[in-house]
């Protein structure tokens, strides 16, 4: 289903929907997209910076509401999901599964002041788990629409949603991510987030990179990070074991120079690591801007180097590009996109880090031999050519 067009796949979801429960009434089809990490490698989760864009990738449903507080859902690949919503409390033992996601939006939501209710829905995602689009945050985001659609009249800003959407992530899921996943999904375009407050600030920024010769290119290196949460777990504790021992919750809090005074109190309770993926969030909001900057003037040379510049960084000081001596699926694609690159462009970790995928800005002169290198290494398929999606989750009707 997820190769179909957009409107093949709604009109194969709206007949799957029918089929499976036939009975129901009012059925609504709505999308989320999935997102891209442009600049900002783990910097939200200590209240950073962030350079991010919604992507043309989506999770697809048809959903239809219920006069009980049931939920069935039947997504493409997966076993068919069943829950109530008697009850919302923690499920330790759904930590890690759809089910914790959807009992923990509608927790959050009940929380905030929202109704919520049972739905019958079919899915559909071109958002693979494990692909470093973030599949779980495009789930999350809209899960929340639909109860806002179906139950609340469509009232739920696009913060509030994302912040719901990390809340069922963090608590119900446990996996300590941070907010920026769901701020890219939930208000769709290409966007500069400050997590500095409690109400991140958001600024919306506009450019075609097709316009200008590159194609943004996520390349699928085979392989997930789903199984890899403790390494990544431990990235943003790294970073907020620091900011303690400078003297704060987290290095927003902490100024770069107050942070050198404190250096060595910071080696001697969290360790050198801890130091250098400090060091790489403080250099990273630094790029975030210059970023930002110079894609607003039209300096793509500035920018690609800043996303270079936070691709090494990553590699070098963050250390999200592999937990394996045997196994360095994303050192390879870096090594080989470089190579092809040869200087144009950019390359970088994408996402979470450790497996998963990379984010390319190649010329169009030089996509093809771009792709065939890429597919050489890991299969017919892997590379997607990506625009930035003007909105966030769609009624699609």
């Amino acid at each position: 289903m997820t190769s179909l067009s957009q409107t093949d796949r709604l009109a194969r979801l709206k007949e799957l929907h029918t089929q499976r429960f036939p009975a129901a009434v009012r059925p609504v089809a709505l999308s989320a997209p999935g997102r891209v990490e442009i600049i900002g490698n783990h910097t939200d989760h200590n209240h950073g910076l962030v350079l991010a864009a919604a992507v043309n990738l989506d999770t697809m449903a048809v959903i239809s509401p219920r006069k009980d507080l049931r939920i069935r859902l039947h997504s493409e690949g997966y076993p068919v999901l069943e829950l109530t919503l008697d009850s919302l409390d923690v499920v330790p033992d759904e930590a890690g599964t759809s089910l914790a996601l959807i009992r923990g939006v509608a927790a959050g939501l009940k929380a905030a002041g929202y109704a919520c209710g049972g739905f019958d829905a079919v899915m559909s995602s071109q958002v693979l788990s494990g692909s470093g689009l973030s599949s779980s945050a495009a789930f999350e985001v809209l899960v929340c629409h639909a109860f806002d659609v179906l139950y609340n009249g469509t009232v739920i800003d696009a913060v509030t949603r994302a912040k719901i959407g990390q809340y069922a992530e963090n608590v119900y899921f446990m996996k300590p991510s941070g907010l920026m996943d769901q701020m890219a999904s939930s208000c769709g375009g290409m966007v500069r987030i400050d997590f500095g407050s409690e109400q991140p600030q958001v600024e919306s920024l506009k450019f075609s990179f097709t316009q200008a010769g590159y194609a943004m290119v996520v390349v699928s290196t085979d392989s997930s990070h789903d199984d890899l949460t403790p390494a990544y777990a431990a990235i943003p504790a790294e970073m907020k074991a620091a900011a303690a021992a400078a003297g704060g919750k987290v290095l927003r809090e902490i100024s770069f120079d107050q942070f050198l005074k404190a250096l060595p109190a910071v080696r001697r309770t969290a360790g050198d690591r801890a130091v250098l993926r400090a060091i790489h969030y403080y250099q990273e909001n630094q790029r975030v801007v210059h970023a930002a900057s110079a894609l607003q003037d039209g300096r793509l040379d500035d920018f690609f180097k800043a996303v270079n510049d936070s691709g090494l960084s990553s590699w070098t000081q963050l250390q999200n590009i592999s937990v394996s001596d045997h196994d360095q699926p994303i050192a390879l694609a870096l090594a080989a996109a470089r190579q092809v690159l040869s200087g144009r462009g950019a390359c970088r970790i994408h996402g979470g880090g450790f497996a998963g995928t990379t984010l390319n800005f190649v010329p169009q002169d030089i996509l093809p031999r771009f792709i065939e290198t890429m597919e050489i290494l890991f299969g017919a398929g892997c590379c997607h050519v990506l625009d930035v999606r003007a909105q966030g989750p769609l009624r699609l009707e």
